[in-house]
């Protein structure tokens, strides 16, 4: 039984998010499968993976074959390259505890790559909404002020308006007269 790593199909129309399956090569997509070591929601910025380290870094040694797609997720979270680090402790190219070394300097470095890319996520957002805000404001003062400009003209009609009705009828008694 060839046993492929790949994702399994989960959710609604136009909104899917995948199981991460151990499943024999041969079944359908979203049939049987032997094992679930994690979840992949390509949904929210950036993409939420929830994967069993250990279980897919087991799979990996027995031989399993992860499909293009669960190869990029696994990359990213460093299972293949911890599988690299142990191909070459088995090989004597270095020890397990500089293996363990690398592995956590790899990590470190990763987790500082995401974190500037929520907080570059979270900044843009922030710069955008406060533009919006900026923007907005503007847009208000400029009604206001055509408001009041409105407001004052009226205001300036309507004293003119009775001050030319008593001037128009102070007038004509002066010609009748």
């Amino acid at each position: 039984m060839p046993a492929k790593i790949r994702l399994q199909r989960h959710g609604r129309k136009r909104y899917a998010y995948y199981h991460i399956v151990i499943a024999d090569s041969r079944a359908p997509r979203d049939g049987r499968n032997v094992d679930r070591i994690g979840s992949y929601n390509p949904n929210t910025n950036p993409a939420t993976i929830d994967l069993d380290f250990d279980k897919a870094l087991t799979w990996l040694a027995n031989g399993a074959q992860p499909t293009d797609t669960v190869r990029a997720i696994l990359s990213y979270k460093g299972v293949l390259y911890k599988k690299h680090l142990l191909g070459g402790v088995a090989k004597g190219a270095f020890t397990a505890e500089e293996a363990e070394a690398k592995f956590e300097a790899w990590t470190a470095e990763k987790a500082k790559q995401v974190q500037a890319k929520k907080d570059g996520l979270t900044q843009s957002a922030d710069s955008s909404r406060k533009a919006q805000l900026d923007k907005e404001a503007k847009k208000n003062a400029e009604r206001a002020q055509a408001i009041a400009k409105r407001n004052a003209e009226a205001a300036a009609a309507a004293k003119a308006a009775p001050a030319e009705e008593v001037a128009e009828e102070a007038a004509p008694e002066e010609t009748e007269g």
